[in-house]
C-alpha cells in the first residue's frame, strides 16, 4: 500500500537526513524520482521550487507535496493525496522528534566530551557533501533548459544564476531581493 511505503521511505530519509532540508533534497529525490517513480524529474523540480516559496522548512515542505504528488499519480482522488501529504509529513519529521526528545538531556551533558566533537567534526563535511548533492541535481534541463532545445532560455538561466550566485555569495545581497529581482528577469526575458 501506498501509505506504508511512504511513511517508511520519509521515516528513513527523517532519520538519516542530516543538514536540514537542502541536505535532505538528494535523499528525496532519489527515493521518489529513481527508487519508486513517484514523480518524474519534472515533478520533482516543481516540487522543489513551491517548497522554496512556501514559508517552512524547505525538508517538511519537499515532503508535504512529494506525498500529496505521489499520492495522486497513482490514481487517487484529491483526499487520499492530502493523507499522503500528512503521511510523508509526519514520517519526515517524527525521527527528529524521537531523537530530540532521547538526546537533548544527554548531549546537554556530553556535548563536551572529545567523542561528541569527533563525531560533529566529522558530521559537518558530510552536511556539505549533502548541499553539493542537492545542488548538483537540480542541475538539470528542467531548470536550465539546453543549449540545443532552447538557446535563449539556457543563456538567460545560466546568467541568472551566475547573478545569484555573485550576488549573495560576495556582494552580500539580500536573497529575498535576488529571488525578487530573478523572478522579475525571468518575466521580462522569458514571457
Amino acid at each position: 500500500m501506498i501509505y506504508i511505503e511512504l511513511f517508511y521511505t520519509f521515516f528513513v530519509i527523517g532519520l538519516f537526513g542530516f543538514g536540514g532540508g537542502y541536505g535532505m533534497l538528494s535523499l528525496i529525490q532519489t527515493e521518489t524520482v529513481v527508487s519508486h517513480h513517484w514523480m518524474s524529474s519534472a515533478e520533482f523540480t516543481n516540487v522543489v521550487a513551491i517548497s522554496q516559496m512556501t514559508p517552512g522548512p524547505v525538508g517538511i515542505n519537499s515532503a508535504t507535496y512529494c506525498g500529496y504528488t505521489a499520492v495522486h499519480n497513482m490514481g487517487y482522488n484529491d483526499t487520499m493525496a492530502v493523507l499522503g501529504s500528512a503521511t510523508a509529513t509526519i514520517a519526515l519529521v517524527l525521527p527528529s522528534l524521537i531523537l530530540m526528545i532521547l538526546i537533548s538531556k544527554m548531549f546537554l551533558k556530553y556535548m563536551n566530551t572529545r567523542a561528541v566533537k569527533s563525531v560533529f567534526g566529522v558530521l559537518r563535511p558530510t552536511v556539505v557533501g549533502l548541499l553539493g548533492a542537492a545542488t548538483l541535481l537540480l542541475c538539470n534541463a528542467e531548470n536550465f533548459s539546453l543549449p540545443s532545445v532552447d538557446p535563449w532560455q539556457f543563456g538567460v538561466s545560466l546568467f541568472l544564476f551566475a547573478a545569484t550566485f555573485v550576488g549573495t555569495m560576495w556582494l552580500k545581497i539580500n536573497p529575498i531581493h535576488m529571488i525578487c529581482a530573478s523572478a522579475l528577469a525571468g518575466l521580462i526575458l522569458l514571457y
